[in-house]
């Protein structure tokens, strides 16, 4: 007669909050599976709007229309204050909660503007996008910028702490000529 084997080791369950690197990134929310479960409730009030009914429902009054559904106080004010970066850092998608910003007449530079959370105008935005974007200084890592701010280094020097992030300064005479 042959043993029975015995069962495998209990396995620990991974934790729910890992750290991922996109994390360490400023001013970034990905909507991973956490801010999923975290905002669904937020995104699916967001979803209702677009029906128009649901629309003039909220329009004649947006706190009891959310009564209807079980988010969070932080999130509840969030939506009636309007704050957009609230909105992401609370699990909100930008898809979704881009459906309330064209509920109050707003363009995504206008909702882009509102989320940069420095105060940025829609001008400003337009201009930084036009541009290329955020600056890379000061975007690149949390880690980065309070290793940067105890040494007193600037952002110049963030190839001392970061040398594969280093850029070659250009003389500009390594631009193509001009053909015509």
């Amino acid at each position: 007669m042959q043993a029975t084997p015995a069962p495998p080791p209990a396995r620990t369950p991974a934790p729910l909050a890992v750290e991922r690197d996109y994390h360490d990134i400023p001013g970034t929310y990905v909507f991973d599976g956490k801010h999923n479960r975290l905002g669904y409730h937020l995104n699916m009030f967001c979803k209702t709007l677009d029906v128009a009914s649901n629309r003039d429902l909220f329009r004649q009054n947006p706190a009891q229309y959310l009564d209807r559904f079980p988010i969070t106080d932080a999130q509840r004010n969030a939506v009636l204050e309007r704050d957009w970066l609230g909105m992401l850092r609370l699990g909100g998608n930008i898809y979704y909660t881009f459906k309330l910003a064209i509920f109050d007449g707003m363009t995504m530079q206008h909702a882009g503007a509102a989320m940069s959370g420095t105060g940025m105008t829609v001008e400003d935005f337009r201009a930084m996008m036009a541009a290329g974007g955020r600056p890379i200084e000061g975007n690149r890592s949390r880690l980065e910028n309070s290793m940067r701010q105890a040494s007193g280094a600037t952002g110049s020097d963030t190839a001392l702490t970061h040398p594969q992030h280093a850029v070659p300064e250009s003389s500009g005479s390594d631009r193509e000529p001009a053909h015509g």
